[in-house]
């Protein structure tokens, strides 16, 4: 026990301090005396001893540290393990704590716990945001790819720059689309199985005039036998000016002569209409292009049947394969006005097949999009200045008057002549104006 004992004040009196049950005072107790107190140690303040982990036996692999759980942690604190609640001053400045995570400005070791509240949360909208960026640039980069591998496949074989004395241009566009019986590249086999015969040399089966404006559309079919003079023109691998003879012909002549220049120089100079763009296709392409859309669906009037074509069928809807297209739009002697009706034929079908390559089925499937277009530009034969843009652009528009977006017609016709068939003059010079001017078109045909 403690006690309080007085004693006398003044010089060389103790005055009065606490005592423990020893006698001895206690430090701060104060003095009486003149002298200063000596300096007295602290007594020590055992915290009790950590207990030791058990040594591992030699040869045992190292133990990583047991790091005590953190319950009740505050930040900046740190719990001994061994029942302190109260913050501790481990000696060590911030800063100076090894192998531990600081998070803000406390100086303890937190054990790690896998949470770093410096570590952002996802953003689903930032990851959204990437998501869309890779699509738009692999959508672009796909693009540009395919663009350029199609572009360098079209075939542009026709030069019109050495077309002499053609007239002036008009408005709109205007594309001369033929479909020659070509046989480049067909087995004899295949030349068996789609009735192409194995005639030499190239003619032309299908000649259409399409006119791509601001006032619609229009798809006009010329006869192959129609009567036509063959003008003056330059050859186009001897580059010799031949000259004008009056000499009337079939249409098609001009091209078994001397190729797509003379047939463009030919219908210039006949019409009076400026061609801007040259696209032919053979047999064999033809068909291709069909089976690789995956057929075209065609609604016929009336069934017919050709042995030199091989067509044969019946009336209704049905889906038409790239054999039974190309005997579709060569037949012509089962009509009895063969040419004209066959002219219509094709018109009918060539939309269709714009239709469907068009489909979105088509366009957005690679599988499928892919083969037509490696179909088609294999065996396309185009003008020098013809570019996937303008190609394009023909193909939409033979779509827009399948679609009932544009007018199809077959060129004027007032008679014949020794089996060729003649013009209407002064309808062909109206349609013509109305062409050039990019009018609506009012002619029309009477067959």
């Amino acid at each position: 026990m403690s006690e309080w004992r007085g004693g006398p004040s003044g010089p060389g009196g103790a005055g009065g301090g606490w005592s423990d049950e020893n006698g001895q005072g206690r430090y701060g107790s104060g003095s009486g005396s003149a002298q200063p107190e000596s300096a007295r140690t602290m007594r020590r303040v055992d915290r009790g001893q950590v207990p030791r982990r058990p040594s591992a036996p030699p040869g045992a692999p190292a133990r990583p540290p047991v790091i005590p759980p953190q319950q009740g942690r505050q930040p900046g604190s740190y719990s001994d393990g061994y029942g302190g609640d109260g913050p501790y001053d481990s000696g060590y400045s911030d800063g100076h704590v090894y192998g531990s995570r600081q998070h803000g400005g406390g100086g303890g070791y937190d054990g790690y716990d896998g949470y770093d509240p410096g570590r952002r949360r996802p953003s689903w909208g930032r990851r959204i945001k990437w998501t869309i960026l890779t699509l738009v640039v692999v959508l672009v980069v796909t693009s540009i790819g395919t663009y350029f591998w199609a572009d360098s496949k079209l075939r542009r074989d026709v030069d019109l720059s050495q077309v002499i004395d053609r007239p002036a241009e008009g408005q709109g566009t205007n594309y001369l689309i033929v479909g020659s019986d070509s046989r480049e590249g067909m087995s004899d086999a295949e030349k068996k199985q789609l009735h192409t015969g194995s005639a030499e040399g190239k003619r032309t089966d299908s000649m259409i005039i399409l006119h791509v404006g601001e006032n619609g559309d229009t798809m006009i079919s010329l006869p192959r036998d129609s009567d036509v003079e063959i003008p003056s023109f330059k050859g186009s691998e001897s580059g010799k000016t031949f000259p004008a003879t009056g000499r009337h012909t079939k249409l098609n002549a001009a091209y078994s002569t001397d190729g797509p220049q003379l047939l463009v120089r030919t219908i210039e100079y006949n019409t009076g209409l400026h061609i801007d763009h040259y696209a032919e296709i053979g047999f064999a392409g033809f068909a291709n292009i069909v089976d690789a859309v995956g057929g075209v669906d065609m609604t016929l009037d009336q069934g017919f049947k050709d042995k030199y074509s091989g067509a044969d069928f019946k009336a209704g809807k049905q889906t038409l394969n790239g054999q039974q297209a190309l005997a579709f739009v060569r037949t012509r002697h089962a009509f009895a006005t063969s040419d004209l009706q066959r002219t219509k034929n094709q018109q009918k079908f060539l939309a269709a097949l714009a239709h469907q390559v068009a489909t979105p089925g088509t366009v957005l499937n690679p599988f499928k999009l892919y083969p037509v277009l490696g179909a088609g530009l294999d065996s396309l034969i185009v003008d020098k200045d013809m570019s996937l843009w303008n190609l394009a652009s023909m193909f939409w528009a033979m779509k827009g008057v399948s679609g009932g977006e544009g007018k199809s017609m077959n060129m004027p016709i007032s008679g014949s002549t020794g089996g060729n068939l003649v013009w209407d003059k002064a309808k062909v010079k109206t349609l013509v104006d109305e062409l050039k001017n990019d009018q609506k078109v009012t002619v029309t045909s009477d067959e």
